[in-house]
């Protein structure tokens, strides 16, 4: 039986090429999505076997997308292609449960393979990253608690965006109060008292790029 996969990547010709290399595999692309927020609603309605995730993406990146999958779809494994193979970002997704790691240098090479592996259950690393996490992993580093909950994150993200008040709440659904009330509390829990603090924040932490 096809393994079903869905596809999430803030780029087309990005997905309509990993959407050919799959499909050449033997496998059934399920869905696509452009950014995390549409990832997680396409998760929750195809119940795909594996979810391949870009890092970066707008609305909700790619490791919120990913804890979110989890809870929408628990049958899904999720894999993360990306061009960041610091250490911050792959310890951080295996904390989020993602069960691969592909640099999307290698995805030609390595893709199909990483997805059968964790379809399989098991954990696919790039070999690129692998010592990454192995040296992060002698060396003790560990990735800090995140003090802000899921939906702050997002909101945290939309505001680097550049997103309004009313956008962001539009976005997620709420009214202008409430939003409003989301982006004070992330100033509070995070100690940071204006938009430019918050941009920087959120770079640092790989949600948004520079």
């Amino acid at each position: 039986m096809a393994i079903h996969v869905l596809l999430a990547d803030d780029h087309t010709v990005v997905r309509e090429g990993l959407r050919g290399l799959l499909e050449r595999e033997g496998m059934n692309v399920a869905g696509e999505a452009s950014n995390g927020q549409e990832a997680v609603k396409a998760a929750a309605a195809t119940q795909p076997d594996v979810a391949i995730l870009d890092v970066t993406m707008p609305a909700l990146n790619g490791l919120d997308a990913a804890r979110e999958i989890v809870k929408v779809s628990p049958r899904t494994k999720c894999l993360m292609l990306t061009m960041h193979d610091e250490d911050r970002y792959v310890l951080e997704a295996l904390r989020a449960g993602v069960k691969g790691y592909v640099l999307k240098t290698q995805a030609s090479l390595e893709l199909a393979q990483a997805v059968r592996e964790v379809h399989r259950g098991g954990i696919y690393l790039s070999p690129g990253i692998s010592s990454t996490v192995v040296d992060a992993y002698l060396k003790k580093i560990e990735v800090p608690i995140d003090p802000l909950t899921a939906r702050e994150r997002q909101v945290l993200q939309l505001v680097a965006e550049g997103k309004t008040t009313k956008e962001i709440a539009e976005l997620i659904s709420v009214g202008a109060k409430t939003a409003e009330s989301y982006r004070a509390r992330i100033m509070q829990k995070l100690g940071i008292h204006h938009t430019a603090g918050l941009v920087r924040y959120a770079i640092r932490h790989g949600m948004v790029q520079p």
